[in-house]
């Protein structure tokens, strides 16, 4: 079992930085890649970002590459989602997920979800 708990998420503007960040319990945090997913307003959840075990593998949506910058610390069982230059599409739920052993990035498929943090870009 692992409990996700996200937090960092705020109202900003346009161009400005945020970075998220999931605490894990649990023992297995390494065993597990993890994901970022977001879910705008009115739409499906979709994937962003997606990090591998050991930290040193890692895939995004094209919308945010160049942008967005997933990470992981192990020693800490938490995994960020630095944002930069954020734009009014940005604006979503974002949820942290453990993906199981390899990144993947199916909604279906995730192992377990946090409750998701709000963030909201504004022009």
């Amino acid at each position: 079992q692992v409990t996700l708990v996200e937090s960092g998420g705020g109202l900003v503007q346009a161009g400005d930085s945020l970075r998220l960040s999931c605490a894990a319990s649990g023992r297995t945090f390494s065993s597990y890649a993890m994901g970022w997913y977001r879910q705008p307003p009115g739409k499906g959840r979709l994937f962003v970002a997606g990090i591998n075990r050991h930290g040193n593998n890692t895939r995004y949506l094209d919308f945010v590459k160049g942008r967005f910058t997933i990470s992981r610390d192990n020693a800490k069982n938490t995994v960020y989602l630095q944002m930069n230059s954020l734009k009014p599409d940005d604006t979503a739920v974002y949820y942290c997920a453990a993906l199981g052993p390899k990144i993947h990035a199916s909604v279906d498929h995730a192992d377990y979800w946090g409750q998701g943090t709000q963030v909201t870009v504004s022009l």
